[in-house]
């Protein structure tokens, strides 16, 4: 949880500071009021990035550094420094009570979920979105993932350098990299396939509750190696293909080319869900992703939701506002009305202007 918040020069803020409630909090202003600069300095405080820019871009523009400072739910007090001497120099830096961090491990973050518009294309997007999704996720959840995605990037670097060397150099050399690639490549895929599971556990009464109808959800995993004992399976294909993958000059087969798919109803969801049925569906997966942070992290975590409620109906509307009580949230509209009518008067409204 984040009490409070200060922004200097940070985006559209040259200094401006917000005290939040620990239940939901409704950021209201028209197109271009820095309702969403507010939500990604929260998040910043909270977890150290941005799911939007660079670092550089967080500054105001020709202010030499940004600065955010709050307090958590236990009265820390977090800071955040950019300090961008050039266009194309940014240093950031953090405190947590007055000790300095250069990054901020998962220990040190606190638990967030953000849902934004872009979150949308997550179904019709390309494979990477989902499959970003899944690893994002787990790195939170999952200790040691984060470690295994890193190596295994590594890896299909060295490999994918090592095919285009040709196939004579590259067939003398490559079992250590097929070996050590498939290895990883077997953990990675262990816990995607995990963590589809447990969401699958959970999605049908979510989003049921959510729709007012009893509809199924389920997601698949899908690759184009087998997945029963796919880390022997991967290395044969490896071996299988290296002629061709010299030829084309990358790795044709592991878990970076595999994706997921979301059914609805029996059915792709890409293709027959509408846009309120996708929304549903996103919201399905972010409550569960809620749920799966505070059970991995043992913390309650925060929620923040960029222009959700605009295309939900009124009784999707109330069937979210019943997952929303035991979280701090952060929503933002241009109309106020339709939040707040939900919340009666357990919410806080933070008006902000284009002024």
């Amino acid at each position: 949880m984040i009490t409070d918040i200060r922004l200097q020069s940070f985006r559209s803020y040259r200094d401006e500071s917000f005290e939040f409630s620990n239940g939901v909090n409704i950021i209201v202003g028209p197109n271009a009021s820095g309702k969403t600069n507010l939500l990604e300095a929260i998040l910043l405080l909270a977890r150290g990035s941005s799911y939007r820019a660079k670092d550089s871009e967080l500054v105001c523009f020709g202010a030499p550094w940004a600065r955010l400072d709050g307090h958590d739910e236990h009265e820390n007090v977090r800071v955040l420094k950019l300090e961008c001497p050039t266009e194309n120099e940014c240093k950031k830096s953090y405190e947590i009570d007055g000790q300095a961090f250069q990054r901020l491990s998962p220990q040190k973050m606190l638990p967030v979920v953000v849902f934004e518009p872009n979150h949308l294309l997550l179904l019709s997007g390309s494979p990477e979105l989902r499959r970003s999704y899944l690893d994002d996720l787990l790195e939170h959840i999952s200790p040691g993932f984060a470690a295994y995605r890193r190596h295994y990037r590594r890896v299909l670097a060295q490999r994918n350098a090592l095919l285009k060397k040709g196939f004579h150099t590259a067939e003398t050399q490559m079992f250590v990299w097929n070996l050590r690639l498939s290895e990883l490549a077997g953990k990675i895929v262990s816990e995607r396939m995990k963590l589809v599971e447990s969401i699958n556990e959970l999605a049908n009464k979510i989003y049921s509750e959510l729709a007012h109808a009893d509809q199924q959800v389920q997601l698949m995993y899908v690759s184009n190696c087998p997945l029963e004992q796919y880390e022997s399976k991967l290395l044969k294909r490896l071996e299988q293909n290296l002629e061709r993958d010299c030829f084309l000059g990358y790795t044709t087969s592991g878990p970076h080319r595999d994706d997921m798919s979301v059914l609805l109803n029996g059915h792709d969801a890409q293709d027959t869900a509408s846009r309120g049925e996708t929304r549903t569906i996103i919201l399905t997966l972010k409550i569960i992703e809620l749920q799966l942070l505070a059970q991995a992290c043992g913390q309650t975590p925060i929620l923040l939701l960029d222009d959700v409620f605009s295309e939900l109906d009124g009784a999707r509307r109330q069937a979210l506002t019943n997952f929303l009580q035991n979280y701090q949230t952060f929503i933002t509209t241009t109309d106020a009305d339709i939040v707040v009518q939900h919340f009666m008067d357990s919410c806080q409204v933070i008006p902000l202007s284009n002024e």
